[in-house]
């Protein structure tokens, strides 16, 4: 049934039972986030004369819990009112994941989803984020995590590398391989190790993307345009840190790999395709970073230059794993395939000792004034980011003659 104002809606609801005003808030609710041809304005003048019938129907009744259970239900979530906004990982909750889409597709908030989300805007300061509107918003908790869990899925350095939520600027101390124990002689005094640390100073630099939908999509549900958001942000946010994890160069960009480590004769080898190669560069591994040290390169050079090689006796230096639990292994160590790394170059080392930091996590903002004209929703995300080599000293390349 359609309604064209608010007190329709009121007048035909104000004599029912509240299990009947409930049952219908909740089809309504559903069509209006799985129906993408459902009339949300219509939609939202009955929902609304639902709220005040229910209102209207509490107001005249008292006494039982029974009774005063019903009075906090509130028809547009499906949920009691009584649910406070959470006050702990807000941006883990539930309230403020519904919050943070409904913004983002133009939807209607709830008064506990639009304090959740105030709330966080508070807290997150998107001052620093260089927001031009109040609809920006720091991505929920849930989709960071499943971001950051779909790119370490699909392989590369990002995978193996130390992620780490520090505020920038700030010296953290960051251990190295302890020295071995020493045997003791009874009675004989034992001095007390310095342990060996190094510093490490993350920055803060912006990474942007901007990406357009359709103002269609609005009527898109909240899981798929958390689906959507996902895949795009993994493609391109995380896609350009990856990309600074190997050859950023440190000028308003995080520090690579490449570029961020002094190479010379005594962590490089050269790379001419022979098995020697690897176990040379094994040589070179300082003691202490070997044992979870993996091997990177990028799909042309294992199967062009590695797959193939093998020992005096026959046997291949490259090992298949045929359970798919990892590409292979080489010399006993994993293998990590990564394309933004150069052919015929390959790293060596213990990548916990390269770590990337997102302190603030991701800021989305939504636009519908940019592209107007075009009938389009424009979204910009921000991630405040660094990356950096921990200890130099855990890395190892071989390097082709013919690499740029």
């Amino acid at each position: 049934m359609d309604f064209n104002n608010v007190q329709e809606s009121f007048n035909h609801y104000r004599t029912m039972s509240l299990e009947e005003m409930k049952s219908r808030a909740a089809e309504v609710k559903t069509e209006i986030d799985t129906d993408p041809e459902a009339d949300v304005t219509k939609l939202n003048i009955e929902i609304e004369g639902i709220k005040e019938a229910m209102e209207n129907n509490q107001e005249k009744e008292q006494g039982d819990d029974e009774e005063v259970e019903d009075r906090n239900f509130n028809p547009i979530t499906g949920m009691d009112v009584k649910t406070q906004v959470p006050t702990e990982n807000v941006e883990a909750s539930a309230e403020y994941r519904s919050a943070f889409y409904k913004t983002m597709l133009g939807k209607e908030l709830t008064d506990v989803e639009s304090r959740t989300f105030n709330q966080v805007q508070l807290e997150q300061r998107a001052d620093d984020f260089n927001t031009t509107g109040n609809s920006a918003a720091v991505l929920p908790t849930e989709t960071l995590n499943e971001v950051i869990s779909k790119a370490r899925k699909e392989g590369g350095l990002l995978s193996v590398v130390r992620e780490f939520n520090l505020p920038t600027n700030i010296s953290v101390p960051i251990g190295t391989p302890a020295d071995k124990a020493s045997w003791h002689t009874e009675g004989d005094e034992v001095d007390a190790e310095q342990v060996e640390t190094t510093k490490v100073k993350f920055e803060g630099y912006e990474v942007m993307k901007v990406f357009s939908m359709s103002i269609a999509n609005k009527r898109m549900s909240i899981d798929a345009f958390e689906s959507y958001l996902t895949d795009e942000l993994a493609a391109t946010v995380i896609e350009a840190i990856e990309e600074a994890i190997v050859h950023g160069d440190g000028d308003d960009k995080p520090e690579g790999i490449l570029e961020g480590i002094e190479w010379d004769s005594d962590n490089t080898v050269e790379f001419d395709g022979e098995y020697q190669n690897f176990t040379d560069a094994m040589a070179k591994l300082k003691r202490g970073y070997a044992s979870n040290a993996v091997w990177a390169m990028n799909h042309a050079t294992l199967y062009s230059k590695v797959y193939g090689l093998v020992d005096d006796n026959g046997r291949p230096l490259f090992i298949d794993d045929p359970q798919n639990e990892s590409i292979g292994k080489i010399l006993g160590r994993d293998v990590v395939l990564d394309d933004h790394i150069e052919d015929d170059t390959v790293l060596l080392g213990d990548f916990q000792y390269y770590g990337y930091n997102l302190p603030e996590g991701m800021m989305v903002e939504a636009s519908r004034e940019s592209s107007f004209r075009k009938g389009l929703i424009d979204y910009r995300a921000v991630a405040v980011a660094d990356a950096k080599v921990l200890v130099p000293e855990a890395f190892v390349k071989l390097e082709g003659e013919d690499t740029p």
